[in-house]
């Protein structure tokens, strides 16, 4: 089986390119920085270090590389040649891999054998997007043939990989644990071998519950660390007051789940202790900063603080740790975060009740906003 991934970062080696040379896969990375692709077609290989207290490391073979700025056409060949493409390049850069996947999947649907195509990325239904971004280049002469072949399936992907200091350029370093889950609903043909992957019914779940988990309580801890001085994760949640907010949070989001997807109780609570437990990992180092990197996107309507705060809320039920990280996000202004820079200059310029009303989708005079620039603003002064 041949895969072509798109991404050759620490995430696109550490796990979805570890993943799927475990099942025997061969896979192609694809990227823009010479030195990782120059560094992958000579050695067709990679040290994998996982973040734990007895030390271990694992070879990945069956790798090489592509540079998709001056290889183009060789990368085209290869996702025509693929039976799985995936990438790992954040939100923002999906729509500019998409030109040279639609390419690929027009040379590709020449051939009578489907290929999936799975965004494994931190977002909503990645797959589903990047498709809207792919067939906007594709012909219509060609659409039918490329929608007759390709299926874009939607995942929902957890692994911490932390802030690497290797020697070897290829070397990444990962923690242990890992969740990778696709919906099979447009998947062609047999499900494939490839024990790394949940294949589901119904994603939504599955989205949600890492959403409101995962990157609820990450948000928590980076926003609230940041804001009382703290430069690492792991330095804020021994911070107990910080420990006990993600808790809260966590068990407001609880609520939601239960409710909405008939999530265990306490299969729920296990989960959430695991979270817990791999956020205080000694062997993981990750800045606040960049855990907490992009908040107006962090706060927007249907991300992973304004929307469980306010169906909390719309219920009659407390959201107050919600609200308290919804605050702490809002002053939130470390240097080289573009969007941070742009949060502050719209307070400065319109005030925080307006700048977090547009941002969040809820009227100025909602609870939610009112509520959470109540704890802005005692934030401040306590300051």
């Amino acid at each position: 089986m041949k895969s072509v991934h798109i991404g050759a970062g620490n995430i696109g080696r550490g796990f979805i390119g570890a993943l799927l040379s475990h099942a025997d896969v061969h896979v192609t990375f694809a990227d823009v920085n010479s030195d990782i692709i120059s560094a992958l077609k000579e050695k067709q290989q990679y040290e994998v270090v996982y973040a734990q207290e007895e030390a271990h490391s694992e070879t990945i073979t069956g790798v090489t590389g592509l540079n998709s700025a001056t290889e183009e056409e060789a990368v085209i060949k290869a996702i025509a040649e693929a039976d799985l493409v995936t990438t790992a390049v954040g939100p923002s850069i999906l729509p500019h891999v998409a030109p040279v996947i639609a390419k690929g999947l027009v040379q590709r649907a020449k051939q009578p054998k489907p290929v999936h195509v799975i965004a494994c990325e931190n977002m909503i239904r990645g797959s589903s997007q990047l498709r809207e971004f792919v067939i906007s280049h594709i012909d219509e002469q060609d659409m039918e043939n490329v929608e007759s072949y390709t299926a874009f399936c939607d995942a929902a992907v957890d692994r911490i990989v932390p802030i690497q200091e290797q020697q070897d350029l290829l070397t990444v370093q990962v923690e242990p644990y890992f969740e990778w889950v696709v919906e099979k609903k447009n998947w062609q043909g047999e499900l494939p071998d490839i024990k790394a992957i949940t294949f589901v019914d119904n994603l939504e779940p599955y989205i949600e519950r890492k959403l409101l988990t995962v990157n609820t309580g990450h948000a928590a801890i980076a926003y609230a660390g940041y804001a009382k001085g703290y430069d690492t994760i792991i330095d804020a949640i021994n911070d107990e007051e910080i420990l006990n907010l993600a808790k809260q949070a966590l068990e407001e989001t609880s609520s939601l789940l239960q409710e909405k997807w008939d999530f265990e109780e306490e299969d729920l609570t296990h989960y959430i202790t695991k979270i817990l437990q791999r956020y205080q990992n000694p062997y993981i180092s990750d800045l606040v900063t960049r855990v907490g990197r992009g908040p107006i996107r962090k706060l927007g309507p249907k991300d992973r603080l304004v929307y469980p705060a306010q169906s909390l809320l719309e219920q009659g039920k407390s959201a107050d740790a919600l609200l308290t990280t919804i605050a702490y996000a809002l002053e939130f202004d470390p240097e080289g975060d573009d969007e941070a820079k742009e949060l502050q200059e719209r307070i400065k310029s319109e005030g925080a009740a307006s700048t977090l009303s547009h941002i969040s989708g809820q009227p100025k005079d909602s609870e939610l906003v009112a509520k959470a620039i109540e704890k802005y603003n005692q934030q401040k002064d306590r300051a």
